[in-house]
């Protein structure tokens, strides 16, 4: 585990829209706001359809001593997570843990690219903070549907002043990869936070410009696909056990709760510790990580059950074999 998990009760102290679809939440933690760095997000604990569950969310902007903030977009094909958030009112306690980060910053380095898309904002305002208060030079490249669609843009713009650029399709500005790659410094480091069309198209625009990848740095939705969110199956091999996974559940806390244990680490689809074989598909493949190169999610011989999904059955191998197989 790279990072171990603390959990402790929080109240929501404050919410506020900052978009028609994103909201804020302040939350206000027991015991105080722990350290962390630009970059982190926490998890939270909730109820979606009466069944515990628990999503990641991003930090929001400088450290306050006393509380988080989080920014949620109503998403209306996610996995309930963000109904349940805006379901929240002031007052309400729930349980968070403790902020922990999967970006490896190098706070060195004199040029940074960041690129941010819709709610993947969230992480990049504490970044860009981070980076103006060391009078260290960045662009920040904000790509939206619309200037109405962008979160924090007078928070940012204040900061930064003419390093951001917005990117909004309305206006016909969409953000071009290749280029803005193929402009930087060669020391230049980028980083970003967007959905997953987005982030594949950044990775193949990288490495086209001939760019060091482990110089692309990025945080991941966890929860943003190709395909829709929909109800799939899972068969296991060598079983004749079939498991249902819901909209609202993912793969691998289905295979745990029906005692097929999946080791995992990062439930965000980076770091691939729960990646497990695929046997055969009768469907389609929704690969949500960023683990994966593009022709190994081609290949669909493994897939990272913490977020990928599916369109109708996926046969497997976790390669844990229980005494009694469960329900006998």
């Amino acid at each position: 585990m790279r990072f171990a998990e603390q959990w402790n009760w929080c109240t929501v102290a404050g919410i506020r829209d900052v978009t028609p679809d994103i909201r804020e939440f302040r939350l206000q933690p027991d015991g105080g706001v722990a350290p962390y760095p630009a970059g982190s997000h926490l998890n939270v604990a909730l109820l979606i359809d009466g069944q515990p569950a628990r999503r990641s969310y991003s930090l929001v902007g400088d450290r306050d001593p006393e509380i988080y903030r989080i920014a949620v977009r109503l998403a209306p094909d996610s996995r309930g997570g963000s109904r349940a958030m805006w379901n929240l009112k002031p007052g309400a306690r729930v349980e968070i843990s403790n902020p922990a980060s999967l970006l490896d910053i190098d706070w060195n380095r004199p040029n940074y690219c960041l690129i941010a898309g819709g709610i993947g904002i969230t992480p990049i305002t504490a970044i860009a903070s981070a980076l103006h208060r060391r009078n260290i030079d960045l662009r920040l490249h904000y790509a939206v549907k619309s200037r109405g669609d962008a979160a924090y843009l007078d928070e940012l713009s204040s900061v930064l002043g003419d390093r951001l650029i917005v990117h909004a399709s309305d206006e016909g500005a969409r953000i071009d990869l290749n280029a803005t790659f193929r402009a930087l410094a060669p020391d230049a480091i980028a980083i970003m936070c967007g959905p997953m069309r987005m982030l594949e198209a950044a990775r193949r625009a990288w490495n086209d410009a001939g760019r060091a990848p482990a110089d692309l740095r990025y945080e991941t939705f966890g929860s943003s696909g190709l395909l829709p969110t929909a109800e799939f199956r899972v068969r296991l091999k060598d079983s004749d056990t079939e498991l249902v996974v819901s909209p609202n559940s993912s793969m691998l806390d289905v295979l745990n709760d029906a005692g097929f244990e999946v080791m995992s680490d990062c439930q965000r689809g980076e770091c691939g510790v729960c990646a497990i074989d695929v046997i055969a598909i009768d469907g389609e493949i929704d690969h949500r990580d960023v683990f994966f190169s593009e022709q190994q999610k081609k290949e669909n011989r493994k897939i990272c059950p913490c977020v990928s999904r599916a369109v109708g059955v996926v046969t497997i191998d976790t390669l844990y074999r229980p005494e009694t197989a469960p329900g006998r």
